[in-house]
């Protein structure tokens, strides 16, 4: 029966993942070996769920032993084995064994073990909290089956977040707010989180650089519960002004944020320049070739907020700011998961609809980053595909193919109700992620989306 019902708990994983087929590209094949040499150390990954479960299960700090395994004792893939403790049955001694690649898959191996054996809930506050009221007391703990349990994840990545979240969700959140989101993404098993906290800071310090006042930037920055929009392009100083100890304050809980998830073994997903531009380089750089967009649902449509400028993919500004942005946020933050996101035209429409100009927009994005990081993948949300009629096959196709194949990878965004994969021949051959909402602003996502039998659950 207990076999049935674990077995029965999978079934809407399975279907999940096994949506679309998987791509294989030999740059994505470098990210992610690049990734593994760039990871944290065992230890410090081992000591980050070790102090996940200190804040979680107190009581149980002794219960169970964590242990980082190399990628061969999970056939090449990513997984989590949990074994009971050979010493179990002795006095205050471990008694479960979890073991993982990463220290995600052992603390998704945790909550695996809390959920499918000892009953336990771990959610938001809003969906249930932490209910652990089930979990037996240590020393009691409920072995698992004699041969262990094994679980291997289907895919590379699970993204979470979509980039209007940080102002729905996040805009407020400290420190110990943050540290209990993360947790939680790591028990869920997430390893692709957006980390777009703090960001202001490093625009600031790079557009200084390029004599922008702290005026244009009062004018350019929204308030902080509306930063997602004006990042993207769809209204400027509405909310504002950000005060310098704001900006300050969150780059330094940025940093917290980036060396917690980079000790779990995650791959943070930083910004990166899209073009976005304060209404003020017409005078700081009159020669600088400029287009004001649209507007996007400002009041009155009055230019105070609406109608943002975007630079020129062909100005020679554009990869410069690119690259700038790039090199200071590795400064700041002394590493870089080579992960990018960047979103132009979201919900806003192109100032033209020549593929030569999109491409070229596409190129210069892409190069902008490569120039701060050699490494560089862009991330984009395919938001924009599904939201506008605008984007028709040569539109897209000159958009995705900008960039190198397996140098961008695509959100498919609502692709539960409009998958945009099966209209665009799997975006034309571009790696894509097909997202599942699962409420309003929260999106678990999975790469690459293979068959049933890359997941085992060995019993």
């Amino acid at each position: 029966m207990a076999k049935a019902w674990l077995l029965l708990s999978l079934f809407f994983f399975f279907i999940v993942f096994s949506a679309a087929k998987e791509f294989q590209s030999p740059d994505l094949s470098r990210l992610y070996e690049t990734h593994e040499r760039e990871r944290s150390p065992a230890s410090v990954q081992e000591t980050a769920v070790h102090g996940l479960l200190m804040r979680l299960l107190p009581s149980h700090a002794s219960s169970f032993q964590f242990r980082i395994i190399s990628k061969e004792k999970c056939n090449g893939k990513l997984c989590f084995i949990i074994r009971n403790h050979p010493s179990s049955n002795q006095d205050a001694s471990s008694e479960i064994i979890i073991e993982g690649v990463t220290g995600v898959e052992i603390s998704a191996g945790l909550h695996w073990y809390l959920k499918y054996f000892c009953s336990a809930h771990i959610s938001w506050e809003k969906t249930g909290g932490v209910q652990l009221d089930t979990v037996p007391k240590p020393g009691s703990l409920p072995p698992v089956p004699h041969d262990g349990i094994f679980v291997q994840r289907p895919v590379q990545w699970s993204y979470y977040q979509n980039a209007v979240t940080s102002s729905y969700s996040f805009a407020w959140w400290d420190w110990k707010r943050w540290e209990k989101e993360i947790d939680w993404m790591a028990l869920q098993g997430i390893n692709l989180p957006l980390a777009f906290t703090g960001q202001e800071a490093i625009w600031q310090k790079v557009f200084q650089r390029f004599n922008f006042s702290t005026s244009d930037l009062d004018d350019f920055f929204g308030g902080p519960a509306f930063l997602a929009w004006s990042r993207m392009n769809n209204l400027h100083g509405w909310g504002g002004p950000l005060p310098q100890t704001w900006l300050n304050n969150q780059l330094v809980l940025q940093k917290k944020i980036l060396a917690r998830m980079y000790y779990f073994g995650m791959t943070p997903v930083l910004p990166a320049f899209s073009g976005n531009v304060p209404a003020a380089i017409k005078s700081r750089f009159p020669n600088a070739r400029v287009t004001q967009l649209g507007n996007w649902f400002s009041v009155n449509s009055n230019t105070r907020w609406c109608c943002t400028y975007l630079l020129d993919p062909t100005d020679p500004l554009f990869v410069v700011i690119g690259k700038s942005f790039i090199e200071q946020q590795i400064k700041e933050y002394g590493r870089s998961s080579h992960v990018y996101n960047c979103d132009t035209f979201d919900e806003n429409t192109p100032p033209s609809d020549n593929p030569q100009y999109i491409s070229s927009l596409g190129a210069a994005i892409y190069k902008g980053m490569q120039s701060g990081d050699s490494a560089a993948v862009w991330l984009m949300q395919g938001w924009l595909f599904s939201y506008d009629p605008f984007w028709q096959p040569p539109q897209m196709k000159a958009l995705l193919h900008s960039v190198p194949i397996g140098r961008m990878v695509v959100l498919d965004l609502y692709a539960e109700v409009k998958p945009i994969w099966a209209t665009s021949n799997y975006f034309y051959g571009v790696p894509y992620i097909w997202k599942v909402p699962i409420i309003p602003s929260f999106f678990v996502l999975s790469f690459g989306l293979k068959s049933l039998a890359p997941l085992n659950y060995r019993i």
